[in-house]
C-alpha cells in the first residue's frame, strides 16, 4: 500500500472514533535555523556523538568554526580541557556578498548544514566513530583551506588568587598555585595535520599525598599520567601547507575534511599520533555514504525510544522544544568514559585572551567553567534522572560506571580514615573517587575534610544507588545488578551501618553529620540520609532471590530495624521552625533534621523524602503532611539544582509545578542557541535542564512499583503526544488533550492494567 493512502486509512479511522494519534510528531518541527552569519563564540550550535562534540559557529567573513571536545580529555591538572579550533574557509567564499544563508541543526539526523547559494555544508559527529566530518556539496569549484588554532600555546603559572578566578575552585587555597601546560603540534606528513595535549606530569600523586592516602598510590595507578588527547586532520584532495594547516590541492565541487579524535594514555605524543593514524585508517574503511547511513539510523533509533511533544499553547510549546533540545544535549555528550559535566558540558566557549590575561567569568578563554573539574553529585544527578524515563540507559551508564570504578579506592580510603568496612562518596570528587583538595584541606593534619560544606556530605551514594534501583526495575538487568547496583549498595549501606555509633533507643545516631550543605554545623540525625535509606533498603530486600547473598539481605535487614524516624515537627508562623522549634498549634511538618542549627545554603533537605526518595508522593499515605511540608519550605528554588518542580509534580500540585517547569526551561541562556542555559553554574547549566525534564515527566507519569499513574500534576490546558518508559520493561504511550488520555498503548499489553489516568493533581 502507499503512503498516501495509509494517511488517508489512518484519517478516516480518526475521524471515526474522534481519538488523537498516538503516533510521535515528528522531531523536525524543533530544528533551529539561522538566516545570519555569526561573529563569535556566542553564536554556536552543538554538535556531538556522545564523546566527541563540537561547538560550530560562522563568522562574518564567512568562515566555519570548530571548537572540538571529546569526554576524557583530562589535563596534568585535572580539568577537562578543549581539543582545540579549526577553521574553516572557503574560496570563492558562497556565503558572503549577498548570498542566501543559512545555519540549520537538524536533530533528527544529528547534523548541521550550512547553506550558501547552491552550495551546502553537512557537518556531523559520527555516531559510531570517533570523527568529526565536514561535507562541502557546491555547484562550481571552490578551495578549501581549514586551519588549526591552539590558544594553549606555552607554559604559564597562576598564583593562588587568579586560579580562583580561572574557575579552578578545586585549587583556589593552593598556595603554591599552579602550572599549565601548553599543546603539541606534530610535523605533518602523509597530508595529515595533528596536535595533542600530553601530560608529562600530573596533580594525582599530590592529591593522595595531601590526603594521607600517598600508600595507596602503588595500587591505584595514575590515571592522568601520558594521558594524551587530540585531534588529527585529513581528507582526500587535502595537502598539507604547514604544521597546521591543510588546503585543496586544487578547486573541486566536493571535499570532506575529517577531524579524528583519540585519548589514550602512551609514551609520547609521537605514540599517540601513531596510533591515531591507525584508527584513522580503521575508520575510513567504512565508506563515508555507509558511515552516513548508519550514524541517521542511530539518531533514528535514539528519537523512537521516547518523545514528549506539548501542545495547547504557545508557553507549552517551547517547553517542549526546550525539553527535546536537553534530551538532544545529553546525547552529544552522554556516551563517553566518564559523565557529563554538570557545568558546560563539553559544550563551554571561550576566545583568545590577551597574553599575560587569565580568565575570568567575564571574558574567558574555551577551557574555563566555573566550579572546576570535579563532579557534584547534587548537581549532576539532575541530568541523568529524566534519562530513566526517556529509555536512555546507554546514557545514565557512564554516570553509574564512575561510582562502580571509585568503589575500591572509596573502601580503602574508609579503612585509612575511620577503620571500618564500606566506603562514602563525598559530595565533590574527582572521577577517581577521591574529594579535591580545596575540600579536604591543604594542611589538614586529620581525615575530615576541612570545608563545612562537604565534612560529612555523603548522602549522594544513596541517590546514585536509587537510581540504580530505578534502573534495575525499569530494565530487569540482572547483569547490572550484579556488577553495579549490588556493589554500590553493598560500598554504601556498610558504611551507614558501620560509621555511627547507637544511641540509647538502639537506633543509630548519625552524628556528627550535616543535612546536604543547608545545615552543616549541628545537624543530628539528617533527613535526607534516614530517607534513602528508609527508601532503598525495602527495595533491596525486595529484589529476587538470586540477587544479593544472604549476607546482604541480613545486613540490609539489620539497617533496617536500626533507623530513627524521619524527624517530624511543627511549623512556626507557617515555615519551616529555626532549630526545630515549632509553635505548638503549629502544622504538622518534616523537618531536616531531628537537630538542626542556622541555615548555611539554600536547599530544603526536608524535601528529600518527596524527591528523590519517594516517600511521600501522589497515591500514598500522608500526602497532606508532605503538601504541607512544600508550603512551609524556606527556600523557593526551581533552576539548577534546585527541587521545587520535582517536589511539586511528584506531590501532584500542578499550578506549582507548571510554574516550576516554565522558569525550568524557558528562561534561556545568553547566547544565540538559547538553550545553552545560564542560571546559577556554568554555560549550559545541564543541571537545570534536566530538571526541567524530570519535572516534566513527573507531571505527565510517576510509577510506584507496578502501578503507574497518568496525569498526576498535568494542566487541562497542555496538549501531549507522548511515549515514555515504565517499570518491568513497560513503554507507555498515548495523547493527552483536555486533560484526558486517549489512545492509549501500553507494551507489554498485560501492564495496562497497571494503569490509573488521574486527571489534574490538584
Amino acid at each position: 500500500m502507499k503512503s498516501s493512502n495509509i494517511c488517508i486509512v489512518f484519517v478516516w479511522v480518526l475521524c471515526i472514533f474522534w481519538t488523537a494519534p498516538a503516533f510521535p510528531q515528528s522531531v523536525e518541527k524543533n530544528d533551529v535555523t539561522w538566516n545570519l552569519l555569526g561573529t563569535n563564540e556566542n553564536n554556536s550550535m552543538p554538535l556531538g556523538n556522545g564523546d566527541l562534540a563540537a561547538n560550530v559557529w560562522t563568522e562574518q567573513n564567512g568562515d566555519i568554526v570548530l571548537l572540538l571536545a571529546k569526554s576524557d580529555a583530562w589535563s596534568e591538572n585535572g580539568q577537562l580541557l578543549k581539543l582545540g579550533r579549526v577553521r574553516v574557509k572557503l574560496t570563492p567564499n558562497p556565503f558572503v556578498n549577498g548570498a542566501s544563508f543559512s545555519q540549520e541543526l537538524k536533530l533528527e539526523s544529528g547534523e548541521i548544514q550550512i547553506r550558501g547559494g547552491a552550495t551546502m555544508i553537512r557537518i556531523w559527529a559520527d555516531a559510531n566513530h570517533p570523527v568529526v566530518h565536514l561535507e562541502v556539496h557546491a555547484d562550481s569549484p571552490v578551495g578549501l583551506e581549514a586551519k588549526t588554532e591552539l590558544w594553549r600555546t606555552k607554559s604559564y603559572h597562576l598564583d593562588q588568587k587568579a586560579v580562583q578566578r580561572d574557575g579552578f575552585f578545586e585549587w583556589g587555597n593552593d598556595p603554591d598555585g599552579l602550572t599549565f601546560d601548553p599543546d603539541t603540534v606534530l610535523a605533518s606528513r602523509h597530508n595529515q595535520v595533528a596536535w595533542c595535549h600530553f601530560n608529562s606530569r600530573t596533580i594525582y600523586p599530590l592529591v593522595f599525598e595531601k590526603q594521607h592516602l600517598e600508600s595507596l598510590l602503588t595500587k591505584y595507578p595514575d590515571p592522568l599520567i601520558h594521558r594524551c588527547f587530540g585531534t588529527m586532520m585529513a581528507g582526500d584532495g587535502l595537502i598539507t601547507i604547514d604544521d597546521r594547516t591543510l588546503k585543496s590541492a586544487k578547486p573541486e565541487k566536493s571535499f570532506c575534511l575529517n577531524l579524528y579524535a583519540l585519548t589514550k594514555q602512551v609514551d609520547s605524543p609521537e605514540a599517540w599520533g601513531e596510533t591515531l593514524s591507525r584508527q584513522m585508517d580503521s575508520i575510513k574503511a567504512v565508506k563515508i555514504d555507509l558511515a552516513r547511513q548508519q550514524h541517521g539510523e542511530w539518531w533514528t533509533q535514539f528519537w523512537d525510544r521516547s518523545w514528549l511533544h506539548l501542545g495547547g499553547t504557545p508557553e507549552a510549546e517551547k517547553i517542549s522544544q526546550s525539553y527535546i533540545m536537553q534530551r538532544y544535549m545529553t546525547a552529544c555528550a552522554g556516551r563517553g568514559a566518564q559523565p557529563i559535566k554538570f557545568n558546560g558540558s563539553l559544550f563551554t566557549v571561550g576566545h583568545d585572551l590577551p597574553e599575560n590575561t587569565s580568565s575570568t567569568e567575564q571574558s574567558c578563554d574555551p577551557d574555563y567553567r566555573t566550579w572546576g573539574g570535579c563532579f557534584w553529585n547534587q548537581n549532576t544527578r539532575m541530568l541523568y534522572w529524566p534519562l530513566i524515563a526517556s529509555g536512555d540507559f546507554d546514557l545514565l551508564r557512564p554516570w553509574f560506571d564512575m561510582y562502580v570504578q571509585d568503589i575500591p579506592l572509596v573502601k580503602d580510603r574508609t579503612r585509612a580514615y575511620f577503620h571500618h568496612d564500606g566506603g562514602a562518596f563525598i559530595e565533590t570528587i574527582y572521577f577517581w573517587g577521591l574529594p579535591n583538595v580545596n575540600d579536604f584541606g591543604w594542611d589538614n593534619p586529620g581525615v575530615e575534610l576541612q570545608s563545612a560544606w562537604m565534612r560529612y556530605h555523603v548522602q549522594g551514594g544513596l541517590e546514585v544507588l536509587a537510581q540504580m534501583l530505578d534502573y534495575f526495575d525499569y530494565t530487569q538487568d540482572a547483569t547490572f545488578a550484579r556488577t553495579s547496583l549490588l556493589p554500590v549498595a553493598e560500598t554504601v549501606i556498610t558504611y551507614y551501618d558501620q560509621h555511627w555509633k547507637r544511641g540509647m533507643d538502639g537506633k543509630i545516631l548519625f552524628s556528627p553529620a550535616q543535612s546536604i550543605e543547608t545545615y552543616q554545623k549541628t545537624a543530628i540525625n539528617p533527613t535526607p540520609d534516614i530517607a534513602g535509606l528508609t527508601s532503598a533498603l525495602p527495595r533491596l530486600l525486595s529484589l529476587p532471590q538470586d540477587l544479593g547473598s544472604q549476607d546482604q539481605r541480613t545486613l540490609w535487614s539489620h539497617v533496617l530495624r536500626s533507623l530513627p524516624a524521619i524527624p517530624l515537627g511543627r511549623t512556626a508562623n507557617g515555615k519551616l521552625p529555626p532549630k526545630g522549634q515549632g509553635d505548638a498549634d503549629g502544622t504538622p511538618t518534616i523537618l531536616p533534621a531531628q537537630h538542626y542549627d542556622a541555615t548555611c545554603n539554600a536547599e530544603n533537605p526536608e524535601l528529600y523524602t518527596v524527591f528523590p526518595y519517594r516517600l511521600y508522593a501522589v497515591g500514598k499515605a500522608d500526602l497532606t503532611l508532605a503538601r504541607d511540608t512544600y508550603n512551609a519550605r524556606l527556600f523557593h528554588m526551581s533552576h539548577c539544582w534546585g527541587q521545587d518542580g520535582l517536589d511539586s509534580a511528584t506531590l501532584g500540585l500542578t499550578a506549582a509545578a507548571k510554574k516550576a517547569v516554565v522558569e525550568e526551561l524557558t528562561f534561556y541562556g545568553k547566547q544565540q542557541f538559547r538553550w545553552f542555559w545560564k542560571k546559577s553554574d556554568w554555560i549550559p547549566d545541564m543541571d537545570d535542564g534536566g530538571a526541567g525534564m524530570a519535572t516534566l515527566q513527573l507531571m505527565l507519569m510517576q510509577c510506584d512499583g507496578k502501578r503507574i499513574l497518568l496525569l498526576p500534576a498535568w494542566p487541562r490546558e497542555w496538549t501531549a503526544d507522548f511515549k515514555l518508559r515504565a517499570p518491568y520493561q513497560t513503554t507507555v504511550q498515548g495523547h493527552v488533550e483536555n486533560g484526558k488520555v486517549t489512545g492509549l498503548t501500553v507494551t507489554p499489553s498485560e501492564r495496562a492494567s497497571d494503569v490509573t489516568v488521574m486527571g489534574s493533581g490538584e
